[in-house]
């Protein structure tokens, strides 16, 4: 974390009324030498992600490309990224923006949107012609569509599916079986059986007939398929985590206290406060800044409870503004943070012994004073066997052997939890740690996806510093949240104890002249308190968003290019989330949203 100021999908792409269409491409352009595939990525119950892909399998570059699509009713698109959708009715129409229309010869690019309804895309057209790359034979018209599938013989792993036959002027050839959008199977019967699935498991399929000119006929409707069983790890049934950081130094030239939790309304919509940060030194757990800890008085109007503190009263500070906060609001829980970016120095000395570490850490979080403010631990190592804004060399087994001595210390009436790298890269931070054997003693993880690009590249490129996925043109692979997740899993985490991380800021570049992501810059953009980094709650106005990429939100103001979330990708980040199996979502830090807590109101609404 950058000075601790670390602080996926809503988007920027607005749907247009009919008014505002595109004039489409006619069939004298169709675009015979590309493809367009379609994909269900995500599909939380109420809502879906879908993804389209255009590829130009030509040997000519491509200026421009428009992707046309039925859904039946019912079904609809509901906000969209990459790509201007639009509609008339239940026709959708998707075209380029200006930064990804051309494509040479091989390659591809995707664009994707959310979607509600359980309908599939029919009749697709790229440029006006089969979205397939087929012939356009002249007087052979396409198939019909195909009766909407039916399932039998579902079990743990199979399904059966079956349907009417398509009907053609010249024949039907054979069917093409679509699974959630992708293409698993092609028969020349009218039935066939699904293989290898995962038991508990929801599917959605589709059949596409095909005649003896290979042109594709529109997409039969969707049976929704759920093999038996149950899923080695199902989601978690209860309320997800939505957890805050509150940083101790915020008092200051931030001005933000305890109480603006409450004024905000965000006190009532989150869970979980991880108070920081708490100090590591001598391989010992301390509290920082005694003065905004447990010294400062607040008067009556500052003071959660309405009550002003005396001079002689056994506890000030932020802590007691915490004990008012849990007494007002009985379902928070606040957990003690130590390290962080500027802290985490001291993680290699405890490392050396970390039975002596745990017992100094609970002696902090137990001190008789303020023993009944927090109800857990939270260890913020940047990071262990690996540089942060120090070098770390403790060896693998490390952050283990601490995360097994802070839970044999404090029991399992304490939470013990981590904030952990999100480098998803082969080789990267992740790989460098047992974070798989260390979650077995912990509640969750709090994966930091966020701050993978900024200006501490003062050059550039330009990106999104949270993206929810890679892209065309990212960077550096796997420096985003999907990877990163996935690798946990990988190693053994379970999903419900990884939440996703928000930042509450926006990291900018100055210098800059290309709307698009991937742009040059000279240096860091103007922040309130540091270069390069700004509040949400300043640039949602100084410089408002208009554009995602990878389900984050940017922006071009003049020479500055910024990139923060915002509560509409926050909304879809979090669909996400729940789609993954996801404990929940953290966000750093709450000083960073508006007066009325409008992150804070995203993230709640958007896990529930």
């Amino acid at each position: 974390m950058r000075f601790r100021h670390r602080a996926a999908a809503g988007f920027a792409t607005l749907l247009l009324p009919a008014a505002g269409l595109v004039a489409l491409a006619s069939p004298a352009q169709a675009a015979t030498s590309a493809t367009a595939t379609y994909a269900k990525t995500q599909d939380w119950g109420t809502g879906f992600e879908g993804k389209w892909t255009v590829k130009n399998t030509g040997t000519t570059s491509l200026s421009s490309w428009t992707v046309e699509w039925d859904f039946p009713s019912g079904t609809k698109v509901t906000s969209a990224w990459d790509a201007t959708v639009t509609n008339s009715g239940d026709h959708w129409t998707a075209k380029n923006v200006g930064w990804n229309g051309t494509l040479a010869p091989g390659a591809s690019v995707s664009f994707g949107f959310n979607g509600s309804g359980s309908g599939a895309p029919s009749g697709c057209k790229l440029n006006g012609g089969s979205c397939d790359g087929g012939p356009q034979v002249p007087g052979d018209s396409a198939p019909s569509a195909p009766g909407t599938p039916t399932a039998s013989d579902i079990t743990d792993t199979s399904v059966k599916l079956s349907w009417s036959a398509a009907t053609d002027d010249k024949g039907v050839k054979n069917y093409d079986v679509l699974r959630d959008g992708t293409k698993v199977a092609t028969v020349t019967g009218t039935s066939y059986t699904n293989t290898g699935l995962s038991k508990g498991t929801d599917y959605s399929y589709t059949v596409q007939a095909r005649d003896t000119a290979d042109q594709t006929g529109p997409v039969s409707g969707a049976v929704k398929v759920r093999t038996t069983g149950t899923t080695e790890e199902p989601p978690p049934t209860g309320d997800k985590v939505k957890l805050g950081y509150f940083t101790e130094w915020g008092i200051y030239g931030r001005n933000y206290h305890v109480k603006n939790l409450v004024t905000s309304g965000s006190a009532a919509k989150i869970t979980h406060i991880n108070y920081s940060f708490g100090n590591v030194k001598n391989g010992q757990c301390t509290v920082d800044d005694t003065f905004a800890a447990y010294e400062k008085s607040y008067t009556a109007d500052q003071s959660v409870s309405g009550t002003a503190d005396t001079w002689d009263q056994s506890l000030r500070g932020n802590f007691n503004q915490l004990r008012q906060l849990k007494a007002k609001y009985p379902h928070i829980k606040v957990l003690y943070s130590f390290g962080g970016w500027t802290y985490s120095g001291g993680f290699g000395q405890a490392a050396q012994n970390p039975s002596a570490f745990a017992k100094s850490c609970k002696q902090v979080v137990e001190d008789p004073r303020w023993a009944d403010v927090f109800d857990g631990i939270d260890i913020d190592w940047e990071y262990p066997n690996a540089c942060g804004l120090t070098c770390d060399s403790s060896g693998p087994a490390a952050f283990k052997n601490l995360a097994q001595a802070l839970r044999a210390e404090f029991g399992k009436d304490y939470l013990v939890t981590a904030a952990i790298t999100a480098d998803g890269s082969n080789g990267g931070k992740i790989d460098a740690a047992d974070y798989g054997g260390a979650s077995q003693y912990l509640d969750w993880y709090n994966v930091m996806t966020y701050d993978y690009f900024g200006a501490f590249n003062a050059q550039g490129p330009t990106a999104p510093h949270s993206p929810l996925t890679s892209y065309n043109g990212i960077p550096q692979a796997g420096f985003n949240s999907a990877d990163a997740i996935a690798k946990l899993k990988s190693k053994g985490v379970p999903s419900a104890k990884l939440l996703l991380g928000i930042g509450f800021y926006g990291r900018g570049w100055t210098g800059v002249t290309q709307s698009a992501p991937g742009g040059t810059a000279t240096g860091p953009a103007p922040g309130t308190y540091e270069p390069g980094i700004e509040d949400y709650k300043v640039l949602k106005n100084s410089c408002p968003a208009n554009g995602t990429i990878a389900g984050t939100a940017y922006a071009h103001c003049g020479s500055n290019w910024w990139s923060y979330d915002t509560p509409s990708t926050i909304n879809s980040k979090m669909a996400w989330a729940k789609s993954q199996g996801l404990g929940g979502a953290f966000f750093w830090e709450f000083s960073g949203d508006t007066s009325n807590g409008e992150l804070v109101t995203a993230i709640d609404s958007g896990l529930k």
